[in-house]
């Protein structure tokens, strides 16, 4: 016999499985939210003002802000002006991570926020559309006694967005402005144990460098890594389901290639499906323990695009194959009756009767049919790509990079988005205009269960009940992805259940990337052929004639 697994599957077999998926998948959310911490931890650093007592300036100075070779400091910019120390003469010293503490490549990632203290004085007012240049150094070491190494230096500009509460009067000088933060840096692994950052801010009032920006009195960063316990975590996740997809994958292709006819459309695609899925499950983050692999964040949203796009590409692709008009033929029989033959192709990966060929079949059968569809896909993703490589491409030479920091980035980083936006909205008219068109079709065929044997009515049902279902169970993935992703944004991070504190972030994270894992798995499987023969049979479909040939429903 030929169908697929879902088709053919008993509903007291069918309601097993989904058990256990479901069983795996309040794991995947236990897993993140008992055992998993916080997914990231927020650092806080003042930085240290360092004087820099060189006439001639050193290149490879630094400035450590504690420790047996501290820097020469000042405590405030009124100490710096009694002893007549000019602002080109003063260095912020920041040292990460703070003392008796020390990174690991467990954290992963480097992200760092900027933030100005600045004070109000009526005759040092902040201009509108202030720009701070920025002289910074990043330099690194793994031990506490070693030379500093460079890693990285650059002159960067930060547009100031800041606002003043009260009365701009001379009762209120010495008040702070309340201002916005500033992307600073980031850097894709942790490779080293300590790091260390010297900024300047020159002046230079002839070029109006570092003029108007008011009176700044401290810098504060916020140093953002990864959480180690929680990567810990992931990664085993990402190790465990690696394999389970290949298997499954491997499995799923075998019994295509056991048919005596090629591979569908449909097949192909959920084939990559699992492609895409084992591509982002692949554990290479276990590489960043021996190499300083400072792309793995772009990669990382590489492959998590590949993914996304492909898993909107089947959805169009899976309601597409189901558009089909159940067709009546009418055959002559011995003796000049007439036995009317019905084709059911409910599961379109099937080839229909081959009595009458389809060409509606062998055109949809062609991945260029869907480009309307698919289209918006494509380029949204693509957009989405380009936004990502003047960021993160970027950063892999020039940590302190930002798209955000001016004003050209800033519009050029909008319209990316924008456009993804705009082909996202397309998208999702499209799909929800197939999956109405396919109910449409579903219910316009009950019509004709009515004439048909009790035991292929009652067949056909169970046919149209567990696609419906299915067409659910995807909505209701995307709908969880979307409102976990929600409540991850809104709520404190964490909730309190007697004794047990449950971490909302990371059960989104570990809970998210499961539900995919297994709506993969899950279709790799229910639509992996179901036959025990290999053979002509398998290109035969579902055609019924009479009352003969009747399918169980019981074969797997």
């Amino acid at each position: 016999m030929a169908g697929a697994i879902i088709e053919n599957m008993s509903t007291k077999k069918l309601v097993i499985v989904g058990v256990i998926l479901l069983l795996f998948q309040a794991f995947a959310f236990m897993v993140g939210g008992l055992i998993a911490p916080s997914p990231k931890i927020a650092v806080h650093y003042l930085a240290t003002k360092c004087v820099d007592t060189a006439k001639h300036r050193q290149e490879t100075k630094w400035f450590m802000p504690w420790g047996p070779n501290q820097c020469d400091k000042i405590r405030s910019f009124d100490e710096a002006t009694a002893k007549k120390i000019e602002a080109n003469n003063i260095v912020f010293a920041v040292h990460i991570p703070l003392p008796n503490k020390q990174m690991s490549p467990w954290f992963q990632f480097m992200l760092v926020i900027l933030q100005f203290d600045i004070a109000f004085k009526v005759y040092n007012q902040i201009e509108d559309g202030a720009m701070v240049t920025i002289d910074v150094g990043l330099a690194y070491r793994d031990d506490t006694v070693s030379e500093w190494t460079e890693m990285a230096h650059s002159f960067e500009q930060r547009k100031l967005s800041c606002n003043f509460t009260t009365a701009k009067t001379f009762e209120n000088e010495g008040r702070y402005y309340e201002c916005d933060l500033l992307p600073f840096m980031e850097v894709g692994s942790v490779a080293h144990k300590y790091y260390l950052l010297n900024i300047r801010l020159p002046v230079n009032e002839r070029k109006k460098v570092n003029v108007g920006i008011g009176e700044i009195k401290d810098i504060r960063l916020v140093g953002i890594h990864q959480n180690g316990g929680f990567t810990k975590v992931w990664f085993a996740m990402k190790t465990f389901l690696t394999p389970s997809i290949l298997i499954i994958m491997i499995w799923y292709w075998r019994r295509i290639t056991l048919m005596s006819r090629p591979p569908v459309l449909l097949e192909k695609v959920i084939f990559a499906l699992g492609i895409s899925m084992t591509f982002i499950n692949i554990p290479v983050e276990w590489f960043s323990f021996g190499f300083n692999w400072t792309w793995m964040p772009l990669f990382g949203d590489i492959r998590q695009g590949i993914f996304y796009s492909m898993l909107l590409s089947f959805w169009i692709i899976f309601c597409g194959e189901h558009l089909m008009e159940t067709e009546f033929f009418e055959a002559e029989f011995m003796g000049g009756g007439q036995l009317q033959l019905l084709c059911v192709p409910i599961f379109k990966i099937f080839p229909e009767c081959p009595t009458k060929k389809s060409q509606d079949q062998m055109e949809r059968n062609r991945f260029s049919v869907y480009w309307k569809q698919v289209g918006p896909v494509i380029f949204g993703s693509f957009c989405l790509f380009i936004f990502d490589m003047y960021e993160r491409g970027v950063q892999l030479t020039n940590p302190f990079y930002s798209i955000w920091a001016s004003d050209v980035g800033t519009e050029l980083a909008m319209a990316f988005i924008i456009v993804a936006g705009i082909c996202a909205c397309l998208y999702f008219l499209f799909l929800c205009f197939m999956v109405f068109q396919v109910f449409r079709n579903i219910s316009g065929k009950r019509s004709s269960l009515p004439a048909m044997s009790k035991a292929r009515h009652l067949h056909y049902e169970g046919l149209i009940f567990r696609f419906k279902f299915l067409m659910l169970v995807t909505l209701t993935c995307a709908a969880m992805t979307v409102i976990f992703f929600i409540i991850s944004q809104v709520n404190e991070g964490h909730w309190h259940w007697g004794e047990h504190t449950v971490q909302v972030n990371s059960a989104f994270f570990t809970g998210i990337y499961g539900m995919w894992n297994l709506y993969v798995f899950a279709i790799m499987f229910l639509y992996a052929p179901s036959h025990e023969r290999y053979g002509d049979e398998q290109s035969s479909g579902q055609c019924i004639t009479g009352d003969a040939g009747a399918n169980s429903g019981e074969d797997i």
